[in-house]
């Protein structure tokens, strides 16, 4: 069986900056609470004629011209969002007609660990022969669901997109993803949702004051099962690929809090030197920050050819995934 492998990618950040001075602001927190505890500093946001899907169609121009493809070489249109157009149809369908394709298209939600889910999608697929290309895409505009009240969440979360082009390793190559592990534990799912909007709880009058159609968040619980899992699934990923924590060059994960991902690589006896870090910069874009982040890492030098590297994300669900892959 043939394995996939990354043939280019691309990001795109909205222009508006919102720095943690401008929080400030709107509610009761500032700079160094902010920065001493997440690692962020500012975020970007949408314009007010923005949507999710120009997010991700502007990253997957970027990623097909990186990739030197065609767009009418992909087969496979996988994004990953929670902060869609619209509920229905998928944000990837609207993408893939954009780009002027009629090919299979759909979106996953699986909130923070999003792209690594479209990911697994997309590699097997050209894995059993389903397609030659595919264009996976991490999208959000996450400001859009925010309570702007609510110092606990609004702080963390901001907009992007990042995309990769998988295609095709050649044969006998090392190149390639290898197992893409995936979890999850629902009766966590409370912890980090959207309460009401959907077929469990109508909006109503009432609701919509109470803010109940944006996130909600209990942090501490995340927080304190994020470490575990993380740390958790990077072992599996390494064990599955053959590989210890010294042979990783790169680890390349979602962005959320940078005392979890340090204490993530602190049990798996990884440096902090490790990781690629933007946090500070964007925020958490949930689904969008790993591609961001491994966009980011490419285009500025720090990965080569050969490079060893680990994925890793968690998010509302609770989900998570972790898995490697040689460039």
């Amino acid at each position: 069986m043939r394995r996939s492998r990354i043939l280019g990618t691309g990001s795109y950040l909205p222009e508006r900056v919102i720095t943690n001075h401008d929080l400030e602001k709107l509610v009761d927190t500032n700079d160094e609470w902010i920065s001493s505890r997440t690692g962020i500093r500012e975020r970007r946001q949408v314009a007010p004629d923005q949507a999710c899907s120009d997010l991700a169609l502007a990253a997957a121009l970027k990623a097909i011209a990186d990739a030197g493809i065609e767009a009418s070489d992909i087969g496979m249109v996988v994004i990953g969002t929670v902060s869609g157009d619209m509920p229905f149809p998928s944000t990837a369908v609207l993408v893939a007609r954009d780009l002027g394709l009629k090919c299979c298209a759909f979106d996953l939600s699986a909130a923070c660990s999003g792209f690594m889910h479209a990911m697994a999608m997309a590699d097997n697929a050209i894995r059993v022969g389903m397609c030659d290309y595919a264009l996976v895409i991490g999208a959000e505009a996450l400001t859009t669901i925010v309570n702007w009240q609510d110092r606990g969440t609004c702080i963390l979360f901001g907009d992007g997109a990042g995309a990769a082009i998988l295609g095709a390793a050649p044969v006998g190559s090392e190149q390639g993803i290898g197992p893409i592990h995936l979890h999850s534990d629902g009766s966590l799912a409370e912890a980090l949702c959207i309460p009401a909007g959907g077929s469990r709880t109508e909006l109503t009058p009432e609701l919509l004051e109470q803010k109940k159609n944006k996130v909600h968040m209990t942090g501490n619980v995340i927080f304190k099962h994020a470490t575990r899992n993380l740390a958790s699934v990077a072992q599996e990923a390494l064990e599955s690929a053959g590989w210890t924590a010294d042979d990783v060059d790169h680890v390349i994960a979602h962005q959320a809090n940078l005392r979890i991902l340090d204490a993530c690589l602190k049990r798996c006896g990884m440096s902090s030197e490790k990781l690629f870090v933007n946090l500070d910069r964007y925020g958490n874009t949930s689904a969008a920050s790993l591609p961001i982040a491994l966009d980011e890492a490419r285009k500025s030098g720090r990965l080569k050819a050969g490079d060893k590297l680990l994925f890793l994300a968690l998010g509302g669900g609770i989900v998570w995934s972790g898995a490697t892959c040689t460039l």
